[in-house]
């Protein structure tokens, strides 16, 4: 059975140096159908009426709020912290809350830091599920979800179907490779980060890597986890809102030919 196409968003953190108008408006430029809205800037958490004026200005533009990108890591943030985020989220309107696995890798992760990220994200999903809404990590090295099979066993671990996690291309892994991850952590992912990496850190075009973006929507369209699947941009090279636009209709033409 098919999904359907993903939606089409930006990451509020790729246009940081934007205010929220002017996010807004190269997303609607781009003809993007939703935002996901950072903690960084934009809508720092626990600042209620940030958020009620994001949500407002997001509506008034004719996209959707897709999700919020806290930094929270579970088992590390002090868990008080967590309320101002959770409040932040259900003003702005967000069905999702991107929290992070710790700030350690798999390999290098004690077992009573592992157990506190498993700890506090039960913690945390339960809360944000009394008011509707659901977590998903970011998919990131130095964090317990470094790899799709290391993401996979941490939501194992977990076992909340309301805990789900991002997925992005791993630095400096062969497209192929890539994928066979995403094949292997599919059905628990709620977000894809869309950008173009290599080698490194160095910013290539979304084009530059249309093989992998055409592979990631065929998956994308057959699998993943609860809600609307988005597939939102980040990191475009330059941070330059002038190209949103193209990139987005690299996406949408990958996307299209699957």
């Amino acid at each position: 059975m098919t999904r359907g196409s993903p939606r089409l968003g930006l990451c509020s953190v790729t246009l940081r140096h934007l205010d929220v108008a002017g996010v807004l408006a190269a997303a609607v430029e781009a003809g993007l159908e939703c935002v996901e809205w950072g903690a960084d800037v934009h809508v720092p958490a626990g600042d209620e009426a940030a958020a009620v004026r994001v949500r407002g200005a997001t509506e008034e533009a004719g996209l959707a709020v897709a999700s919020y990108g806290s930094y929270y890591r579970a088992g590390c943030t002090d868990p008080a912290e967590f309320d101002g985020v959770l409040r932040s989220a259900v003003l702005l309107g967000a069905p999702r809350i991107r929290i992070w696995a710790g700030a350690t890798g798999t390999e290098e992760a004690s077992p009573e830091e592992r157990a506190a990220v498993v700890e506090d994200t039960r913690r945390a999903a339960e809360l944000a599920a009394d008011v509707g809404v659901y977590l998903a990590y970011e998919f990131h090295r130095n964090t317990l979800t470094d790899g799709a099979d290391r993401a996979l066993r941490l939501l194992e671990e977990v076992g909340r179907p309301d805990v789900l996690t991002y997925w992005q291309p791993p630095l400096d892994v062969a497209d192929s490779d890539a994928l066979l991850g995403l094949d292997a952590v599919i059905g628990g992912v709620a977000a894809v980060h869309a950008f173009s990496w290599w080698p490194g850190t160095t910013r290539l075009p979304l084009s530059a890597r249309s093989e992998l973006w055409g592979g990631v929507f065929g998956r994308l369209r057959v699998g993943g986890g609860g809600g609307p699947m988005d597939v939102l941009l980040e990191f475009v090279p330059g941070d330059d809102e002038g190209i949103l636009a193209r990139e987005a209709r690299t996406l949408r033409g990958v996307g299209e030919s699957r």
